[in-house]
């Protein structure tokens, strides 16, 4: 570290953000490697140290002695005006080189109302924003994670995208690197990998009325459509064991074990129980393993399982009732999250209550059994106050629950749901405890509805602000219930959150003309500045009702089918009929529901779910 660096860290709250040492973090001599790679968490590094995914291939990348990952963060507010101030670039942790030296630096994509923060990251990095503008002297940009499932809205700015799981992709994007003498070759080879997509080999062709007409391949050679990559054993992937540890309190400071990939339940809703087919799990030992080794190499004192649906792991019990004894044992706390109200482990929870006693989140999404067979959530209201009263019985005094506003086919009705289910359990802890129960608390948070692509609601159109605003004081008087609590999400970040979900190449406009209004941390209450955003909005005429709040036909082409994530458009059309219906789809344990998946993929068809046929 050099002297006008330790002279600005003397002036900025949190300096560990940007000193980097820390315990596990990788040491490695940058003349002795063939790839340098930054890996860039667009947001601060409370939140970039929590994400296990960059833990994960941190590791995989610093495994190899070719290659080293450094970590890049956006730094603080007021890091970013010292900086601008002093003139200096942002940097990696590792070894304090700036951004713009490095071979390869590559986005996770996590949020969409992170876009502004990676135009910011190429601006402080003294790079171009346009990858056209970028010649051999920079670094090539790379871009992954769910978001980049719909490529377009930064289709201008990033070189690649990695669609689908990256443990072995990004390592072969990182070794082909070495072999290429310039950037265009690099992009025509590494657009032959599965889960490459190059922007700049395909163009969209518009209509007069907007929507796109054709999408025209530049590059002969490039794929047609672009498969998505997948592991397809998750047991033998790597997995960290010597995480790195940071020196100031993060969002998430704890072990965590990933347990199995992927999802049966077919929640109508969400991209990630669709993008991340077919479930692959770990072995019960492999997960035991890695959470003794992490916590042996990392001093935390909490281990939290991973995955979409904690307890849908098929050895769940046995599983959390082992670990429950080994955190026990070593006065380690056991954190179970995303677990589902019909398949919940009671007999976990009487373990859990022995070491740790805290709030349970549970996610029914909506408040009548017709809205949840129109999401297909698969959860009845038995389900509901059986699992609560069983909570109760064993002494939890603080209940979350999780709903959506806005989605498709809903009634006031179904609000007016929520509210009684609020109400319901209230009266059913009086009933089971008297007044000695005045200290139960329920949560009540409602998030609005955001359609996504690749989902059976991926044509749907959103509700407007007012709409949402109407429902929210129609949900407000309903929950006004002594011991419960409401909160409700910004309207207008849901509606900004869709169009960048949704959109095409040309909200690239949009996106940097807000930028450059002085848009940043847009997922940041604190920093979300909706009247730039409205300036962005009229100054580059983009239409809110367009992308936001039109349904869109089977017919129209959207801005990512050229990203295939291995199931299939009539799968999506199919199931978005059946919630039209209110008609429900099993769980994929009790029976193929045809997505496609098993086209591509072999890994499913050797799960042990028994009695089950794949198609």
């Amino acid at each position: 570290m050099d002297t006008q660096l330790e002279k600005m860290l003397r002036k900025v709250e949190k300096p560990a953000r940007y000193t980097g040492g820390e315990v596990n973090s990788v040491k490695k001599d940058p003349e002795q490697v063939s790839v340098r790679f930054g890996f860039a968490f667009p947001d601060t590094y409370e939140i970039g140290m929590s994400y296990m995914g960059m833990q994960i291939l941190y590791n995989i990348l610093n495994r190899n002695e070719k290659i080293y990952c450094e970590r890049i963060f956006a730094p603080a507010e007021d890091m970013e005006a010292l900086m601008r101030e002093e003139g200096r670039k942002l940097f990696t942790l590792e070894t304090f080189t700036p951004v713009d030296e490095l071979d390869i630096v590559g986005f996770t994509l996590q949020y969409e109302l992170s876009y502004t923060n990676v135009l910011n990251i190429l601006d402080l990095s003294g790079m171009p924003l346009h990858s056209a503008d970028r010649g051999e002297e920079f670094p090539v940009i790379v871009a992954g994670g769910p978001c980049a499932y719909n490529p377009e809205p930064l289709a201008d700015f990033i070189d690649l995208f990695m669609i689908g799981d990256g443990e072995e992709l990004l390592e072969q994007v990182c070794l082909l690197k070495m072999e290429c003498d310039s950037k265009k070759e690099f992009l025509q080879r590494a657009c032959k990998l599965q889960g490459v997509y190059v922007p700049a080999f395909y163009e969209p062709i518009y209509n007069e009325n907007g929507t796109i007409k054709e999408i025209k391949k530049l590059y002969e050679e490039a794929p047609d459509r672009v498969k998505r990559a997948v592991v397809e054993d998750l047991d033998k992937a790597e997995f960290p064991v010597k995480n790195i540890v940071p020196f100031i309190d993060t969002v998430h400071d704890r072990c965590v074990v990933e347990t199995f990939r992927g999802c049966t339940r077919g929640c109508r809703f969400c991209q990630a129980g669709m993008i991340y087919r077919p479930v692959r799990e770990r072995k019960k030992e492999t997960i035991e393993n890695l959470a003794k080794e992490q916590l042996a190499n990392t001093g935390h004192e909490e281990l939290s399982l991973l995955s979409l649906s904690t307890s849908d792991y098929s050895q769940f019990e046995p599983l959390a009732t082992d670990l429950m004894k080994m955190c026990g044992e070593n006065n380690v706390s056991l954190s179970l999250p995303s677990l589902r109200l019909d398949s919940f482990s009671f007999q976990v929870l009487q373990e859990i209550q022995k070491y740790r006693k805290s709030g349970l989140t549970f996610a029914p999404e909506a408040g009548s059994q017709r809205l949840r067979d129109v999401i297909n959530k698969n959860i009845t209201e038995e389900n509901i106050f059986s699992a609560v009263e069983q909570a109760i019985e064993l002494g939890w005094e603080h209940i979350k629950f999780y709903f959506m506003d806005g989605l498709p086919g809903e009634t006031y009705e179904d609000l007016d749901g929520i509210g009684k289910i609020a109400s319901d359990i209230m009266d059913l802890n009086f009933k089971l405890k008297g007044r000695r129960g005045g200290r139960f608390r329920v949560t009540v948070s409602v998030s609005n509805f955001v359609p996504k692509a690749h989902t059976p609601f991926q044509w749907a159109a959103q509700d407007r602000p007012e709409e949402f605003r109407a429902k929210h004081d129609h949900l407000a008087k309903q929950l006004h219930i002594k011991g419960v609590t409401f909160n409700y999400h910004e309207t207008k970040t849901s509606n900004l959150e869709a169009i960048f979900a949704r959109g095409d190449r040309k909200v690239c406009r949009l996106l940097e003309h807000a930028y450059h209004l002085g848009c940043k941390f847009d997922g940041w209450t604190e920093y979300f500045k909706p009247q730039l955003w409205e300036q962005a909005f009229a100054e580059t005429g983009t239409d809110l009702e367009f992308y936001a709040y039109r349904e869109r036909d089977y017919e129209e082409i959207l801005p990512w089918d050229i990203i295939d994530p291995l199931i299939s458009r009539e799968f999506l059309i199919r199931e978005n009929e059946k919630a039209k219906a209110a008609q429900v789809t099993p769980d994929c344990r009790r029976g193929c529901a045809g997505c496609g998946i098993n086209r591509y993929a072999t890994c499913f068809k050797n799960a042990k779910f028994e009695g089950v046929e794949h198609d």
